[in-house]
């Protein structure tokens, strides 16, 4: 029997979105965060460009305006009531952000500085708007470090390096979570009254991705395997700009201050598909636009990636053409240093990994696998619901990547992830705490490790004919080429299929390691299995929406279809089966229309 520990809330994951919820929740129960890494290592710090809300410091700007364009943003699949809850919500967080200590970078007047961020405008005028907080290009990195600290200071109890391997259900409610401790092998049952998911996203099903080594889709893998549903699966943001074949992300902050993307002609392409917000167009719509380029035979010397370029002569060039102004009135114009001081880790990634300086030189790129836009179904207040009819599981949670509000529907606009994990993750711990005050406490079975003792005997007691590495890269191959930026009905088959097939080889692996100490690959491979899990669900929930919307584009059906597919998936996944049923998205102001950029 695993040694057991007993708290009100257990939090799963202590990235933004598990800091948040584990703030909140230490305020009125006893909490605990479990983290499969040091909490200043999770994937959060890697947002670069900003947390968005309509604070409006250096133009008008409303609540309203960044509903509408988050609505819009989603190709009107996000749910309007909690998109608007959610903006309405962005401007006391970020104020509250500030006030816990977190160095934003300020305008002169000594306000929270903003930058402009595709998709993000001024709803009267159409040209973008300047609603982006950020601190320099390490937004959630510094996020991360001031929600951390005050975690500490509220003695939230943390369990580092730690993974969680299995959900615990008593009596139809959540009862807690067991996990296996890194640097001993031992496995550890958390009894709790209510669990907070907030493990992040899935990015490293694909080949090319910006995410972490560790965004496996652990938590949504988890409940799946519980029988409960995950939500518009399909839909995966592919990030415009990463490093090419790296995947490492450029910031959209890059374009926010002026740079322009080039063709292996040397033509700035924006301008044919969003003549009004040209290269601060939303994401889906700027790696589709590169992705043409190239296909067209625009990439550079025929390959696969384009250039962006955030050269200062370039910059202040195109600005003069577009009329682009400072909040003064004035000429925008960038220099070098100002470059330097406003992207200082861009560049450094670029000269570190490509060799280029990109104050002098053009930044090779190519769109990357970045953000799931699905994920565990919850409420606004990150309560997760299991049916068409938004029935709550009884104390489970989820807040982040890892959950689907749905706030972000078939596209996300950048800066709003960041916003979304603040203020999902506040109400998931509020919630979760006052539910805990009331709930009663469920009796564990003896056995109650036993699924997790299970899953890694299997492991180390499988045939060995199959290697976990092997599988892994076929699986980011097959996902990356067939279910990636571009999808058709012949594609995707042919991707469930060898899917499937990998999911077969995966019985046959026998991690090499017997250790019991910092065993890495018997998690690896664990982790593994998580993956080809939902890449099946992913490539299933594409193949079953018939049309295009957002980051879902089908060659095959090229046109958004709102008379038979405004609609949200929810898939289960039992008996090696997908299984896809649909509830309603939730409309108040906006009825759907053609997105024009």
């Amino acid at each position: 029997m695993a040694k057991v520990h007993q708290f009100d809330v257990i939090v799963v994951g202590a990235g933004g979105a598990g800091l948040m919820a584990g703030l909140y929740a230490s305020r009125g129960a006893k909490t605990a965060v479990i983290s499969k890494l040091y909490p200043t290592r999770s994937h959060t710090g890697a947002a670069q460009g900003g947390i968005s809300a309509a604070l409006g410091n250096y133009e008008e700007d409303k609540p309203e305006w960044h509903t509408y364009d988050t609505v819009k943003g989603s190709d009107y699949l996000g749910d309007q009531d909690a998109i608007e809850f959610m903006c309405n919500e962005a401007i006391e967080a970020v104020l509250e952000l500030e006030h816990m200590g977190l160095p934003f970078d300020r305008t002169p007047q000594g306000k929270i500085s903003q930058r402009p961020f595709g998709g993000h405008t001024n709803n009267e005028t159409g040209k973008p708007v300047r609603r982006a907080a950020h601190a320099a290009d390490r937004t959630g990195h510094m996020i991360l470090q001031t929600l951390y600290q005050q975690c500490l200071k509220n003695k939230v109890n943390f369990f580092d390096e730690y993974q969680v391997l299995d959900f615990l259900i008593v009596n139809g409610r959540a009862a807690g979570v067991v996990a296996i401790e890194l640097a001993t092998g031992e496995l550890h049952t958390f009894h709790a009254k209510a669990v907070i998911f907030a493990t992040g996203g899935h990015g490293r099903i694909f080949e090319v991705t910006s995410n972490a080594y560790v965004y496996t889709g652990d938590g949504a893998a988890i409940l799946l395997r519980h029988g409960l549903p995950l939500e518009d699966m399909e839909f995966f943001q592919f990030h415009p700009t990463g490093i090419y074949k790296l995947g490492i992300l450029i910031t959209e902050g890059v374009r926010g201050e002026g740079g322009v993307l080039i063709n292996g002609k040397g033509e700035r392409f924006m301008p044919k598909y969003a003549p009004t917000v040209k290269d601060l167009a939303s994401r889906d719509v700027v790696s589709r636009a590169i992705y043409t380029e190239i296909r067209a035979g625009n990439g550079v010397d025929g390959k696969n990636y384009v250039w962006l370029d955030a050269r200062p002569e370039t910059i202040n060039k195109f600005a003069a053409l577009d009329g682009r102004l400072n909040p003064d009135g004035t000429p925008y114009t960038i220099t070098g240093e100002q470059v330097l001081q406003k992207l200082p880790d861009i560049i450094d990634f670029c000269r570190v990994y490509l060799g280029v300086d990109p104050i002098t030189q053009m930044m090779p790129i190519q769109p990357t696998a970045h953000y799931t836009m699905g994920g565990i179904p919850t409420n606004k207040f990150g309560e997760v619901v299991i049916d068409d009819r938004n029935t709550v599981f009884p104390g489970l949670y989820a807040a982040g990547e890892c959950a689907c509000v749905s706030v972000h529907g078939a596209n996300r606009l950048g800066t709003n992830s960041l916003l979304d994990l603040v203020v999902f993750g506040k109400h998931a711990g509020l919630k979760a705490a006052e539910y805990a005050k009331n709930a009663d406490w469920q009796n564990l079975p003896g056995d109650a490790d036993a699924g997790a003792r299970s899953a890694l005997d299997a492991l180390r007691n499988g045939s060995g004919k199959e290697n976990a590495f092997d599988i892994t890269v076929e699986m980011k191959k097959v996902m990356f080429e067939d279910v990636g930026i571009y999808r058709n009905e012949k594609g995707m088959r042919a991707a469930i299929e060898k899917v499937r097939e990998l999911k077969e080889r995966f019985k046959h692996v026998r991690v090499a390691d017997t250790g019991r100490i910092f065993n890495t690959e018997l998690l690896n491979a664990w982790e593994l299995g998580n993956m080809l899990e939902i890449a099946e669900v992913v490539a299933e929930c594409a193949l079953n929406r018939q049309e295009s919307r957002g980051g879902h584009s089908r060659e095959d059906f090229p046109e958004r279809d709102d008379e038979n597919w405004l609609k949200h998936t929810l898939a289960w996944h039992t008996g090696g089966k997908t299984r896809v049923e649909y509830k309603p998205v939730t409309i108040t102001k906006y009825q759907p229309k053609k997105r024009v950029y």
